[in-house]
């Protein structure tokens, strides 16, 4: 937490400041932008509607009141912060439900540059797919519910051969079609998901095919609300939300749906602590899938530039967003089995080694996560290598060169899209 944010209840703010953060992330609500400065009452009003306490920035803005700060012990507040522990943390924990579904172990089957050519032929017949199925469903035309389940079915193929390859393609070619990036990713990010937690194939195929058709309802909601680029009104946010029954109706008329994806689809967008829609349920009620897909959905999201905002989070920094979000709208084992999942540095992720260097994680080492496989594209000085030099930073001696921390896109000029594709 930065040293100029205060946390405090809603009662709290006034008109002139500066919300940093919520205790939800901001793709969760109408508000375009990451941040937000309160113009008005009725700016509180529509906060209070999504959240019960925000972080304020008194550096760019009025303090909230005394009274309606909100403190914490000094050990939680400092997990309450945008540091995320050490990811050995997260491992040793004791069994959950999600450490006991584990009934496979899955080895890489084939190297990262052979499965990135073979992805990459994959993900191009997915898109165009893709393009055909939702083109139909806007027209009135049925699911052409088996060109999914192809698609899906060589996605999964490829993920759990080796999981990198998908990875790192889904982050660095997003389509300027949100909806078409966005089912492929979710799908992709589900099978990982399921590769990690050990589930057999076919559940790893039902949990993709569900990732891929969370948003399929949107197809029945008029383009201009899709592609809308200000901050949407109350009732714009409520036909939004109807894109779920949309998509459940969908998918019932399809008639070769499994129960679990339904129940899936049916519940990605409910919270742990009950806030999300349609039904409001809690933590409990919530079937597994529909745990994982929210997540999933939010993870995407985040890293996927959208019509209505120009804001992308890396997607080191999209981790840091979802840790904040456990235990509040998300299980924090749950959460804590995502990251583990991704790692703290995600493929993908442009970073600086110790040694100054710059370079994309290409690979997240399962057994030494900290220390991923880098291809470094700069050196120490910033300038552009002869030579790009991937080294897999698990396989070193002393562990002596490390990830120093993440970078933002587009940092020192780097285009991943123009680098690998």
């Amino acid at each position: 937490m930065s040293e100029n944010e205060l946390k405090t209840s809603i009662d709290g703010l006034r008109v002139g400041m500066y919300v940093t953060r919520l205790e939800r992330p901001w793709l969760e609500t109408p508000f375009p932008l990451q941040g937000l400065h309160i113009e008005s009452e009725k700016d509180i009003e529509m906060l209070r509607r999504y959240t019960s306490y925000v972080y304020v920035d008194t550096a760019r803005g009025p303090s909230p009141p005394v009274e309606h700060w909100i403190t914490d012990d000094p050990e939680k507040l400092q997990l309450q912060g945008r540091e995320l522990p050490p990811i050995e943390a997260f491992n040793n924990k004791p069994d959950n439900e999600y450490t006991k579904l584990k009934k496979c172990f899955y080895e890489i089957k084939s190297s990262f540059e052979q499965e990135f050519k073979d992805a990459k032929e994959i993900q191009e017949r997915v898109n165009s797919s893709l393009k055909k199925i939702l083109h139909d469903l806007q027209k009135g035309k049925s699911l052409n519910i088996e060109l999914v389940k192809e698609g899906v079915e060589a996605t999964v193929g490829s993920i759990i051969r080796n999981p990198s390859a998908f990875a790192l393609l889904v982050q660095i070619e997003k389509s300027d079609k949100y909806i078409y990036s966005h089912a492929l990713g979710t799908s992709v990010w589900c099978a990982q998901f399921g590769r990690h937690l050990g589930l057999e194939r076919k559940d790893i195929n039902n949990l993709a095919l569900g990732g891929m058709l969370l948003d399929i309802g949107k197809t029945k909601l008029p383009n201009t609300l899709l592609n809308k680029k200000d901050a949407l009104s109350p009732e714009e946010c409520t036909l939004i939300q109807k894109h779920v029954d949309y998509s459940v109706k969908i998918l019932v008329e399809s008639q070769s749906i499994p129960p679990s994806v339904l129940r899936m689809v049916a519940t990605h967008h409910e919270r742990a602590d009950g806030s999300g829609y349609p039904q409001k349920l809690g933590n409990d009620l919530i079937p597994v899938y529909g745990r994982i897909a929210g997540i999933v959905d939010s993870y995407d999201a985040m890293t996927t530039r959208k019509p209505y905002s120009e804001v992308v989070f890396t997607p080191h920094e999209a981790i840091h967003e979802l840790y904040h979000c456990r235990n509040t709208i998300f299980q924090t084992e749950l959460i804590e089995q995502f990251i583990q999942t991704v790692g703290l540095y995600p493929t993908g992720s442009l970073v600086e080694c110790n040694s100054g260097e710059i370079g994309i994680v290409l690979e997240v080492n399962d057994l030494k996560r900290l220390f991923p496989t880098v291809m470094l594209i700069l050196d120490k000085d910033k300038l552009p290598m002869k030579e790009f030099k991937t080294i897999n930073l698990s396989k070193q001696e002393n562990f002596s060169l490390k990830v120093e921390k993440g970078l933002p896109y587009g940092s020192y000029g780097i285009k991943m899209d123009q680098l690998f594709l």
